[in-house]
């Protein structure tokens, strides 16, 4: 139970005892109609309002402390459980106390007044502790969103950042060069699509915010890009296959996430006239599938696989779903959720 909690199930339970029991503080008046019934004893006043107050707390406390007691019936949406446990703490209190206080301030010549007196104030505190159970469930969901989104926004970054230590890490600069170096001396004009192609794909890893979802029809525009650098450096030896229907390309799907995943599988596998690197993308019930031949390359750097555990992370966050990995003997497959 968070801090800041426990003050409000502390002052909302003294404020529902004030307001509950504020007529009992109009037998001060001698010649009032409350004086008639209930001659004023600060004890007895004393015992009605922390009696109030504890119960105010507790009914709090059972609701609303994290899976224990009766707020288990809540998060399993078991209703009817809940509001009978409810009712019956409630009940088992009102009688409760009118027999404490029967036993320990003497009975009355008419007892059911007691007894109503003790309904009528357990039932109104019982209407604003709802309430207030009420209000402390929005600002619960109203923080553990903000958390979400702030842990997306976090995860995001992070993706992004990676993927750009990838596009100007040594290896990634000396290709990439390599390949416009030679592309200049033989064909000027090739050289020239090649830096659009190196421009767009800066860009679009710059270009949306961390909560982003984009179509299909843009992610697979925009990661024709890096493919044509690619298919300039590996020429034949690499081959990408999209089979994507068209009443599909309205679906969305995370920024940045099939890049990324091509990316991988050139860094990791080797790619050569006899065996080329071929990559299919297609949906199969509900998942976009990115498949690669597995043809790992003896890398000086390992692969840490924190690439692949970011945008799980990003897809369990803003979707709630995560992202299936599955390795055979031939092929290297992940699928991601489809919304």
């Amino acid at each position: 139970m968070i801090k800041n909690e426990r003050k409000i199930y502390v002052y909302s339970a003294l404020l529902i005892t004030l307001v509950a029991n504020s007529a009992k503080l109009m037998a001060l008046n001698t010649d009032g109609i409350i004086a008639r019934y209930w001659q004023f004893n600060i004890w007895e006043y004393a015992f009605q309002f922390l009696y109030n107050m504890a119960f105010c707390i507790t009914l709090l406390h059972l609701n609303l402390s994290k899976r224990k007691f009766l707020s288990i019936y809540r998060e399993n949406k078991q209703w009817l459980k809940l509001y009978a446990f409810n009712a019956l703490l409630v009940l088992a209190a009102i009688m409760l106390g009118s027999f404490l206080h029967t036993l320990l301030f003497g009975a009355l010549q008419l007892p059911r007044i007691r007894v109503r007196g003790y309904f009528a104030r357990f039932l109104l505190s019982s209407v604003m502790i709802a309430v207030v159970i009420r209000l402390i469930l929005l600002m619960r969901e109203s923080k553990n969103k903000d958390l979400i989104n702030e842990q997306l926004h976090t995860a995001y970054l992070q993706a992004q950042l990676k993927l750009l230590q990838e596009q100007l890490n040594p290896h990634f600069l000396f290709n990439t060069l390599s390949s416009l170096s030679a592309i200049v001396r033989e064909n000027q004009h090739l050289a020239q699509n090649y830096i659009l192609h190196l421009s767009k794909v800066f860009r679009y890893t710059l270009m949306h915010s961390g909560n982003d979802m984009v179509t299909m029809d843009t992610e697979l525009q925009h990661l024709e890009s890096y493919i044509q650098l690619v298919k300039m450096r590996l020429e034949n030896t690499f081959h990408i296959q999209i089979n994507i229907k068209r009443d599909i390309l309205n679906k969305r799907i995370l920024h940045l996430s099939l890049q990324p995943l091509v990316e991988n599988a050139v860094k990791h596998n080797m790619a050569t006239a006899l065996h080329p690197l071929i990559v299919d993308i297609y949906e199969e019930n509900g998942w976009l599938v990115v498949r690669n031949t597995l043809q790992p390359v003896a890398s000086e750097a390992e692969s840490t696989g924190l690439g692949l555990t970011n945008l799980n992370e990003r897809y369990r966050l803003q979707t709630q779903h995560e992202v299936e990995i599955h390795q055979t003997e031939e092929y290297f497959m992940v699928k991601l959720p489809l919304l």
